[in-house]
Order: C-alpha cells, then structure tokens, then sequence
C-alpha cells in the first residue's frame, strides 16, 4: 500500500546473538542474574526459542567464553610487539591483554572454573602461550611445569579478582591496635610501606601492581629454570 510504513523486521536470533546476551547480562548483573528467563528478556524472545539453538545454561556460559577469549586471542594478536624481543615479554603482553579483558567480565573465571570446557578459542589460548615459550628455546618439560606455576595467570585472572573489591575498605584504628600484640611482624611491615608510601592504607594494594608483580616473578624463575 503506498505510504505505509514498513514493519521493522526483528534481527533474527543465532548462537552468536545469543552469547553476546549472555555476556552483556552476566557483566551487568553476574552470574546469579544470567538465567534463561532473563536471557530471554533481553533478547525480546521467548525462552524456547532460545532451546533451538543452546541447550542450557551450561551451553549459554561455555558459548560466551568462547567469544570472550576470542577477543582476548584478537586484540592479543593486535597488541604492538613487545619493545625487547624473547618469549618473556611475548608471553607477558599476552597473559595482560587477557587479564585487560577479563576484567571486564568479572564473572568469567568463575564460570571458567565451574562451568568453562575446553572451546575453541581456548585451546587456541593455551597453544598461543605454549608457542610464545617454544619460540625462546624452553622444553616442553620446562613448558609443562611452567604452564602449572603461571596457573590461572595465564588465563588473565588470579584469584584476587573474584574476592570483593577492597578499595573501599575502612580501618577501624582501636580493632587494629588490640591485634598488634598477635601480629608484631605485620605491624612492622605496614609500618614499612606506610613509610616509603605515606598514603598508603590498609587495604591500599594496588591489584594490577600486585598482579604483574607475581607475574614477573614467576617468569623470572621460569628464565632462570632455562
């Protein structure tokens, strides 16, 4: 009919359209908040329209960090090249791109460890930094040990980055002095870096700092291993 305003078509509803969702959610309300039901929401469908292309939501986590890490791997591959060549500032660049990402995704080491398979881009992960190591000359005996020390570091995360965030945190001073007797040594160190970093609190830890400092020590030992 001449005049009339075409309906908006509906953008049709794939795997890929669904992960995304999926990632969005999760970043805005966790893991708890990520369910069927409010998938479907999101995506302006019904929840069994959603069964016709995962099966769950098993299926729904292991399909967003597919996609996670697959960004993870393509900005990797982005990055300029490290300024000093060798396998140790190669593989470094690589495991903080990754943690770059993942902290957006706050819940996806969670789901890694208790939902997570091995997708695609995953193993394209794992072989990456297996390479980068190859490429300075370790064995994969060196590899393999060195894939264990570097643990969840490797995958851009550590542990504390699923603990709550800290920065907020009060001191309370009489509750800090009645445990000094208990912990004279802690006292003294606080004391120590107060010192050399006279705003710092307790609680002031820098956890990007305190994560590339672990980093550099473990790749420091593995070099030294070589």
């Amino acid at each position: 009919m001449p005049g009339a305003v075409k309906a908006s078509r509906r953008e049709p509803l794939t795997r890929e359209r669904v992960f995304r969702a999926a990632i969005e959610l999760a970043d805005e309300e966790g893991l708890e908040g990520l369910t069927m039901r409010r998938l479907a929401e999101r995506l302006s469908v019904e929840a069994m329209s959603i069964y016709h292309h995962v099966r769950g939501k098993d299926a729904v986590l292991s399909g967003a960090l597919e996609l996670v890490y697959a960004d993870v791997t393509a900005e990797a591959a982005a990055e300029p090249a490290p300024p000093t060549e060798g396998w140790r500032p190669l593989l470094r660049q690589r495991i903080l791109v990754a943690r770059r990402i993942l902290l957006r995704h706050p819940w996806a080491p969670r789901a890694l460890e208790t939902h997570g398979v091995m997708t695609r881009s995953l193993a394209t992960w794992v072989d990456g930094n297996i390479a980068a190591m190859r490429s300075g000359g370790l064995s994969y005996d060196l590899i393999h040990h060195a894939m264990h020390t570097l643990g969840s570091r490797q995958w851009g995360f550590s542990q504390e980055l699923i603990l709550a965030d800290s920065s907020d945190a009060k001191v309370d001073p009489e509750a800090a002095a009645a445990m000094a007797p208990w912990m004279p040594h802690v006292i003294e160190m606080l004391q120590d870096v107060v010192h050399d970093d006279p705003d710092s609190i307790i609680g002031w830890c820098d956890d990007q700092a305190e994560f590339e400092f672990a980093l550099d020590v473990l790749l420091d030992g593995i070099e030294a291993r070589r």
